[in-house]
């Protein structure tokens, strides 16, 4: 017990430097606090973030303005139709003078790389993403080059039903540790948006922290304790969504692929960064539900019966996290 008092301790004081980089954020973006939490949360549990909303809910300003507080390299790819993986990954030029090949890298090798719209690119580019995202390395030619430390996709999407995008391969799906939906802001907040873009200057948010500054809370991160009742409870939740009436759900129908074994260990770095924001030392199920949907939306594959009925994987996942027995 004494170690998890000391280590509350320490989590207090690194709290309020992440409470002071949401706030340097959120000084250029009004409103959206869950987002920007979110945003935090995929930097320091060292996981890709997928944000998915109609355009102009501030998704590219928020990836921009965490950028600007990071004292880190950033790299921004507009994805379009005509977009090749060598845009994104680099390639080998060759010189007829001595008949070598040289490496050109590509605007992957950064620190935050903002994929935007990235689902207006064909299957092909996205895929191209794959190594990087999971690996943290990229292959040009016969060579592996790795990724600078650290390294995070922050990616945009419009919905699907938009013209002019292409629906993302699960196993790209899949790499990305949350899927945060992007809603309207309040009316309130709405007006403190007009009323900025009325003074026509947008603010800067000032240097926070840098590159040993982020990979120093990682590991602080990583050190928060998860209880082994809270470690059954989210393997409960994951096998939830594969074997529903075992634990007495009746959404067997409404599910054809259940959350991969990737959401289990995600959910629980979440949950550990979630804590690490609140100033705990220690998960609580709380954590754990709080992260849980963003965590889930995108892994849970529902049938066409569920479509048929209009039932979405966020439904699904709600209804597995409001009906699995909290520990």
């Amino acid at each position: 017990m004494q170690d998890i008092a000391e280590l509350n301790a320490r989590v207090r004081e690194d709290a309020q430097i992440l409470s002071r980089l949401t706030g340097e954020v959120g000084r250029v973006v009004i409103g959206q606090k869950r987002l920007l939490e979110r945003l935090v949360i995929a930097l320091l549990a060292d996981g890709h973030i997928l944000l998915e909303g109609v355009p102009g809910l501030a998704k590219t300003l928020s990836i921009k303005s965490l950028g600007a507080a990071l004292d880190l390299d950033f790299s921004r790819i507009q994805f379009t139709p005509d977009l090749l993986p060598a845009d994104l990954t680099g390639t080998l030029i060759y010189s007829p003078k001595d008949g070598s090949f040289s490496t050109k890298k590509g605007p992957v090798f950064t620190n935050i790389l903002m994929a935007d719209e990235i689902n207006r690119a064909p299957a092909k580019v996205q895929s191209a993403l794959l190594e990087a995202m999971q690996e943290r390395q990229v292959t040009l030619g016969d060579e592996t080059h790795r990724l600078p430390e650290p390294f995070l996709v922050l990616a945009t999407q419009n919905p699907i039903e938009q013209e002019g995008t292409y629906p993302l391969p699960e196993a790209q799906v899949d790499r990305f540790m949350l899927k945060v939906q992007v809603d309207y802001p309040e009316k309130d907040e709405e007006l403190q948006i007009l009323e900025q873009a009325g003074l026509g200057v947008l603010a800067v948010p000032e240097r926070v922290m840098g590159a040993a500054e982020v990979l120093r809370l990682r590991k602080i991160h990583r050190g928060i304790y998860v209880d082994e009742k809270v470690k059954r409870y989210i393997v409960d939740l994951v096998f939830a969504s594969r074997d529903p009436a075992s634990y007495g759900l009746d959404i067997a129908p409404l599910i054809a692929y259940g959350a991969s074994p990737r959401a289990t260990i995600y959910l629980a770095q979440a949950a550990q960064a979630h804590a690490l924001l609140r100033g705990r030392g220690y998960v609580t199920p709380d954590d754990v539900k709080a992260i849980g949907l963003d965590v889930f939306r995108h892994r849970i594959i529902v049938t066409f019966e569920a479509e048929a009925e209009e039932v979405t994987s966020a439904m699904v996942a709600q209804r597995i996290l409001d009906s699995v027995e909290v520990p």
